[in-house]
């Protein structure tokens, strides 16, 4: 029975019901018909969250609403995104399947009223965006053309996030005075990071 359920402190996505249910509303039955769709529960369950549609709806104080010919009340919504709403208001936790969308409960949800759960997806929503924007660092590698003696002061200079990675000998290419002159190649890195408006954004720090 409804009534017995146990309350306790919210844990992962519980929500704790801390205002009881009004006087008279336990044990009495409710037929919902949500597009079609039957779904039997009880008035204790729709008047946990007292400022919802559903609650004044089963209170019929407020709202009036067309019943079917088994005298359940019927209302025009999506009955897919229903079961988690009346999911939540049982037993305080939002429970999904993988291919149900969170932007489709919180529309229903934000119909119905129900402020504690509207809260929970907008959460995991933000949440989940945050996680989108979190995209690897891209890569970027220069290769510099350098003789022997610009050596160690290029890379000593090097700074504004470029970072040493390899270095090629390409032997001597033309005599300067008496000596040959060593050329290298030298190959740098720097990361760009993607923000969320989708340009590129170098590291806040300089490479060492």
């Amino acid at each position: 029975m409804e009534g017995g359920e146990e309350k306790q402190g919210a844990v992962g996505l519980r929500c704790t019901w801390d205002i009881p249910p009004p006087a008279g509303t336990q044990a009495k039955w409710v037929r919902l018909n949500v597009g079609g769709t039957i779904f039997l529960t009880t008035r204790q369950t729709l008047c946990r969250e007292q400022k919802s549609f559903l609650c004044r709806l089963c209170q019929g104080e407020e709202l009036q609403s067309d019943r079917d010919e088994t005298g359940a009340y019927l209302i025009d919504r999506d009955p897919t995104y229903f079961g988690p709403i009346l999911n939540f208001l049982r037993h305080g936790k939002l429970v999904l399947d993988k291919d149900m969308a969170e932007e489709g409960v919180l529309e229903e949800a934000e119909f119905y009223n129900i402020g504690p759960l509207i809260r929970i997806i907008k959460d995991r929503l933000e949440e989940k965006d945050y996680t989108v924007t979190q995209v690897p660092p891209k890569h970027v590698y220069r290769v510099l053309q350098c003789q022997e003696e610009e050596l160690t002061q290029m890379v000593s200079t090097m700074s504004d996030g470029w970072r040493f990675e390899q270095l090629v000998n390409i032997g001597s290419s033309y005599s300067y005075g008496n000596e040959d002159q060593t050329e290298f190649l030298c190959v740098v890195s720097k990361e760009l990071y993607n923000s969320p408006n989708g340009l590129s954004s170098e590291p806040s720090h300089k490479a060492k």
